[in-house]
């Protein structure tokens, strides 16, 4: 019998025997991958500088000779903690950023206890923020702080920023940052206040639960997890790819409780009555209007980010009233787009240009 066109018939037994080996390293990788640990994360040598109920502020250790003047307070999402930004040597934007000689704090979150339910929006962005601010120019012994929000970081430091319009900050840089929430489809459905009783949910449980954010963010792929699970299974037996879905996978479920005022306010103020991008928005009776902003400012968004679609973020650069303003979109998701290879190549080196210019 002949060979089907174009099948060579003595590849056969190697293609054959190349099939088994691989099945074999998967075999012996997957017991290898339930029974270790993945990479230890978040590892950049660090100090606490101040510790308070949800609040951490971390101090990173100089890993530069030369310092810029303008100290960095990135200031972390409150669903997520902050070793995003930290993952291994290498691929570390915490790392990259002192390497680059730039002096780093960091807000970061943990959980907030029961007892914290009564959280709300003012104590984010009229306590802890400034708060912190006080504790970087203290240690630094710098008046300027350039601040770098991140997803909803963003969103309390956009809220900072604007009812702080005489500074401290000096910069502000946001990746991904939402202002009109109706670009956010599948959180307004959600949330849809006709079908959603936030007040019977906080008072009955004061703290929303992170199963439930967890679950809102997978409603958004549905698929995506079982998808990530078949290609981890096909490329067990490649230990990089098996260390970079450890990585992202952990900090992907790592998710935070949020203080029930704290959700109140985010779903009536944000989700509901759109009051940031309105221009109706205030914090402790305090206006916020992001046309006060007048400090430099840079936002990074990503061009596939399921999470904070662009609808959502586009409107920023426009509606702050700095001069000097910027926004960049670059290729990669909510994730990608600032931890990661893509991000080594894209965001980071962007933002080192951009930033460095102005924290002398």
């Amino acid at each position: 019998m002949n060979a089907p066109a174009g099948l060579d018939l003595a590849f056969i037994p190697e293609r054959i025997q190349s099939e088994v080996q691989r099945a074999i390293q998967r075999s012996i990788k997957g017991v290898e991958y339930f029974s270790t640990s993945g990479p230890s994360l978040g590892s950049t040598p660090k100090d606490v500088l101040h510790s308070r109920g949800t609040m951490n502020l971390y101090h990173y250790r100089p890993m530069s000779d030369e310092i810029y003047r303008v100290p960095v307070l990135i200031v972390m999402a409150t669903t997520n903690r902050g070793y995003i930004l930290d993952l291994v040597p290498g691929q570390s934007f915490i790392e990259f950023l002192l390497r680059r000689g730039y002096d780093v704090y960091m807000l970061d979150w943990t959980a907030p206890r029961p007892e914290e339910k009564n959280l709300r929006m003012e104590d984010y962005v009229l306590d802890f923020i400034p708060d912190c601010i006080r504790r970087v120019q203290a240690d630094s012994g710098e008046q300027d702080v350039s601040v770098v929000g991140y997803c909803f970081g963003g969103v309390l430091s956009l809220l900072y920023g604007s009812i702080h319009r005489d500074g401290p900050m000096k910069n502000l840089i946001c990746f991904t940052t939402p202002i009109d929430f109706r670009g956010m489809k599948l959180f307004s459905n959600f949330s849809d206040r006709r079908y959603f009783d936030v007040d019977h949910l906080v008072d009955s449980v004061g703290n929303v639960p992170p199963e439930m954010i967890l679950s809102s963010f997978e409603m958004l792929r549905p698929a995506s997890r079982t998808a990530s699970q078949i290609q981890l299974w096909e490329n067990i037996w490649n230990d990089e790819f098996v260390k970079s879905y450890r990585m992202f996978d952990r900090w992907a479920t790592d998710t935070l409780p949020l203080a029930g005022e704290y959700f109140r306010a985010i779903t009536k103020d944000l989700m509901w009555d759109n009051k940031l991008f309105n221009d109706t928005m205030s914090v402790g009776g305090r206006p916020a209007k992001l046309e006060d902003i007048t400090v430099p400012i840079l936002h990074a968004v990503a061009e596939h980010d399921h999470i904070v679609p662009y609808e959502a973020a586009k409107h920023l650069i426009a509606k702050v009233g700095s001069a000097d303003k910027e926004e960049v979109i670059l290729k990669g998701g909510h994730v990608s787009l600032v931890a990661g290879a893509n991000a080594v190549k894209r965001l980071w080196p962007k933002l080192d240009s951009w930033l460095g210019k102005r924290s002398t």
